[in-house]
């Protein structure tokens, strides 16, 4: 007899994890930022942010999967290959995020109040120092090279899915706080 003991980290998607939820079979890790999770949330997710992301804090519960998940898929996945580095034997990445949960129809706790989202803090943000390429031109040609530095950033962000100018910003005090 064979018994393996490879770690893994699985994607599962929202019907199945609406599913085990249901029957209360899950602990729900959310690892975006305090201010997204403020703003919106499922409910009963467990906040440990990717960006200050530290094993011990994701809990364990005996009989119960780890199901984590960010808005897309991504950021999870990375803090799932941190957890089975852990000593975690096996992790779930709800696959295609909080986003995926949505489009299946699920609810999501919602706050307006919440500060703006990362992903529009980025955009307004690169749209400012476009403009302040553009604009500046009028004074020195090289003002320009700001505008070309941004979207140097932005096809790199769209390439990699990661965006450094949204890493820097939640590092901002005011995204810091849920």
């Amino acid at each position: 007899m064979n018994i393996t003991t490879e770690k893994r980290l699985e994607e599962v998607d929202a019907t199945v994890l609406k599913a085990w939820m249901d029957k209360g079979e899950v602990v729900l890790v959310d690892v975006r930022e305090p201010s997204e999770h403020a703003g919106e949330c499922i409910l009963g997710a467990r906040l440990v942010p990717l960006s200050s992301f530290n094993p011990t804090q994701v809990p364990q519960e005996p009989d119960k999967k780890v199901v984590l998940h960010c808005l897309t898929g991504t950021r999870s996945s990375e803090a799932g290959r941190k957890l089975l580095q852990a000593g975690f034997a096996r992790v779930y990445n709800l696959k295609g995020g909080l986003q995926a949960w949505k489009d299946a129809g699920y609810a999501t706790e919602y706050n307006p109040n919440a500060p703006i989202s990362l992903q529009r803090q980025a955009q307004i943000v690169a749209g400012a120092l476009v403009l302040l390429g553009t604009v500046g031109a009028a004074v020195s040609p090289w003002f320009l090279v700001v505008s070309g530095f941004v979207g140097a950033g932005l096809m790199f962000a769209g390439i990699t899915n990661t965006c450094g100018m949204a890493m820097l910003l939640a590092k901002l005090p005011y995204n810091r706080r849920s």
